[in-house]
């Protein structure tokens, strides 16, 4: 192992992100070859199946990736910290919590297809966490595969600011290398096998078309500094040293709207070169927020600012939680702040408790390195805490600071799921509380109406390897109902209604009474409860029982018993008893306000709906659309792909989509491929509400 690196400048903790199927754990691996940490090159698919990222017994089956692994590589004096994310949109929680701890990312593109619909996911949530990317057109080696093509899909989809900095040589089977537009050197490798690159001439044919894509990459990096531009303009691209180009292309992608693009052969020698650019252009720990964390102090409330150094005090964010067969619990830790021991007693800001650090591990993927401490800007994992989950911080007790937790949507897919043994109840149960506490997007809970045991997830697979992962990690035989929808409550008007609970049977009675006005919240709000009691008609210690009585009655739905959402609650007006009113007659009566008031506010059922791409051969085209629109599904565009393809994007209800992958494949006799991710929830048609309503009462 090499030694660690003190100096945080070289230090880099960055994320590798793409659609499922770019070839992100395939450059992954060729990465860890060529820092030495492999002897060999495992392919995901076509070869040995034993990726060093892609570790779990569901991922080699399937050759996916599932839950993001971390590996530290060493790569010319710096240190990099590597997260291989998964590509599925139903594990986009894995990216999303990765991304809100990386300083930098390497976004990889097939260059066959160029972006895909989980390209632009991924994107879109490197782009909310302000992450620094470098793009990678991967497989260009391969039919079909195009460099050019590829960047400009980038352009149309993604970002105009997005310029190569190297050029393929070759095309398709004959890629064999790139121009550096820094240094204007060919580096070239015979296959991908190759050991090292071979440094040469730019081949004559390409001279001229490296010479104009170097004038490009010029003009966009002077327009980092005042200085340098000024200099362009009076000297030519020619006054402007390497240095120079280098240290003003740094500065256009630390502000994350710039992006550097280079291609090849994942598996590849031409890894290194992106590796170069991960070491040259990506940030460190001191370059992300002026190398500052802002988090709040629980105590006071006020804003708290800690620097990327040693000597300040620890401020550390949880964001993975993984169960290891051989050491137990394993939390994923990103410092920000200050140094985490081994034996340290430290804060749960999120819970207030405190908890003593066992052991501390550096991550190799599924294998591990113990460790005496974690460093500020560092990622490791540690061993033994208790009570801590995704997004939690973990501070200096005596400089509490709580960071911004990470948050994940609503899971729209669920299904019953009963042990098909009694002694295997128990064991159930504990098993799904061990994935309920590794991944957030992975809810479970008991249907009150008929005992059931409900999971929910990101989709079909999300659920069907969960359900996997229980039998073969905790021993638990199970059955499962077909998969069901999550469907929403709302309401589209404006009512009032008084809720009145009295009961007088001998003794103290029970004495409630609240008027409570409901109209709908914007989009996305969810429930908000506006006090406007004036004077004592409800006092005041009454008035939290009514605004829970409210939320539970929402939580458990009014027309079909799914939540109500989106909902303002105002309580203006009511009455109460000086013997017999108390906190439960309250609670009772902003019940069943909120049963009378959301029944007369125009009450609709929300349906979660699906933003759909799918990849098509020209010839089945007219029977993939009349599918989609005989699913409910509208289509909203159609453009051509290389090679007489064609790219359709669509919305279509989730209800409507269950078992949608393997009805693709037979219309299109296994040619069409299709991704989905959740779009919005949007209102039922009345008939289709009432059949779903009536379904649901009958049930």
């Amino acid at each position: 192992m090499a030694s660690e690196v003190k100096d945080l400048s070289k230090l880099r903790n960055i994320g590798i992100i793409a659609h499922i199927d770019a070839g992100k754990t395939t450059t992954s691996e060729a990465i860890l070859y060529r820092t030495g940490l492999k002897h060999k090159i495992d392919l995901v698919k076509g070869g040995t199946g034993g990726a060093t990222t892609d570790w779990m017994e569901q991922e080699k089956e399937r050759g996916i990736t599932i839950t993001s692994a971390a590996v530290t590589v060493y790569w010319k004096d710096h240190k990099i910290n590597v997260i291989d994310t998964p590509g599925h949109i139903d594990f986009t929680a894995e990216v999303e919590r990765s991304l809100r701890v990386l300083d930098g990312a390497v976004v990889v593109f097939d260059g066959k297809m160029g972006v895909e619909a989980q390209s632009e996911t991924v994107w879109r949530q490197a782009t909310k966490y302000g992450v620094p990317r470098i793009c990678f057109v991967n497989k260009i080696n391969q039919i079909g595969g195009d460099f050019y093509k590829s960047l400009d899909s980038i352009h149309k989809r993604l970002s105009k600011n997005a310029v190569a900095i190297h050029l393929p040589i070759g095309f398709e089977k004959d890629i064999c290398g790139v121009v550096d537009l820094i240094d204007m050197k060919a580096y070239t490798y015979k296959d991908y096998a190759d050991h090292e690159l071979t440094v040469g001439e730019i081949p004559a044919d390409m001279l001229e078309k490296a010479k104009n894509a170097r004038s490009i990459l010029v003009e966009e990096a002077v327009q980092a500094d005042e200085a340098l531009m000024e200099k362009f303009f009076n000297q030519g691209e020619d006054a402007i040293t390497e240095v120079e180009l280098k240290a003003a292309l740094r500065k256009r992608v630390l502000d994350g709207d710039f992006f550097l693009v280079t291609g090849g052969d994942g598996r590849g020698v031409i890894v290194e070169k992106v590796l170069d650019l991960v070491t040259d252009y990506l940030p460190s720990p001191l370059d992300r927020d002026q190398g500052q964390t802002v988090g709040i102090d629980p105590k006071t409330g006020n804003e708290v600012i800690r620097k990327a150094s040693d000597s300040e005090s620890l401020t550390a964010l949880a964001f993975k939680i993984a169960t290891d067969p051989f050491v137990g619990k394993l939390i994923f830790i990103r410092v920000y702040a200050g140094k985490l021991k081994s034996g340290d007693t430290v804060l749960n800001a999120t819970k207030g408790d405190k908890e003593r650090i066992g052991r501390i591990v550096r991550m190799f993927a599924d294998k591990r390195e113990e460790i005496s401490e974690i460093c500020a800007g560092d990622i490791a994992a540690v061993v033994g805490m208790k009570d801590v989950t995704t997004g939690t911080t973990i501070c200096d007790p005596a400089h509490p600071i709580h960071l911004e937790d990470i948050t994940f949507p609503d899971p729209p897919v669920s299904v019953a799921i009963e042990p098909k043994t009694k002694s295997d109840q128990e064991k159930m149960g504990l098993g799904l509380s061990k994935l309920v506490e590794e991944d957030p997007t992975l809810r479970v809970h008991t249907d009150e109406e008929t005992g059931q045991t409900i999971i929910s997830g990101m989709g079909e697979l999300h659920i069907e390897i969960a359900i996997d992962r229980l039998q073969k990690e905790h021993g638990v035989e199970t059955n499962t109902g077909a998969p069901q929808v999550a469907y929403r409550e709302t309401i589209r008007g404006t009512a009032e209604a008084q809720g009145k609970h009295v009961k007088q049977s001998g003794g103290s009675g029970q004495y409630g009474d609240v008027w409570v006005k409901f109209e709908p919240n914007e989009p996305g709000k969810g429930f908000e409860f506006i006090d406007q009691i004036k004077g004592g008609v409800v006092p005041q210690e009454f008035r939290k029982p009514v605004q829970k009585g409210i939320e539970e009655t929402l939580a458990g739905g009014v027309i079909a018993g799914y939540p109500v959402v989106d909902v303002k609650a105002t309580l203006y007006d009511g009455s109460y008893h000086d013997v017999d009113s108390n906190e439960l007659a309250f609670k009772l009566a902003g019940s069943l306000a909120t049963r009378e008031g959301i029944k007369k506010a125009n009450p609709v059922l929300l349906e979660p709906v699906m933003k759909i791409e799918i990849t098509t051969p020209e010839e089945f085209m007219g029977d993939v659309i009349g599918d989609i629109n005989s699913r409910r599904g509208r289509i909203d565009s159609m453009e051509d792909l290389s090679g007489g393809a064609k790219l359709i994007k669509a919305f279509c209800p989730l209800g409507n989509l269950f078992g949608y992958t393997s009805d693709l494949r037979s219309m299109s006799q296994g040619r069409a491929a299709s991704s989905m991710e959740l779009f919005a929830y949007e209102e039922v048609p009345p008939n289709v509400a009432a059949d779903i309503i009536e379904k649901r009462n009958t049930k």
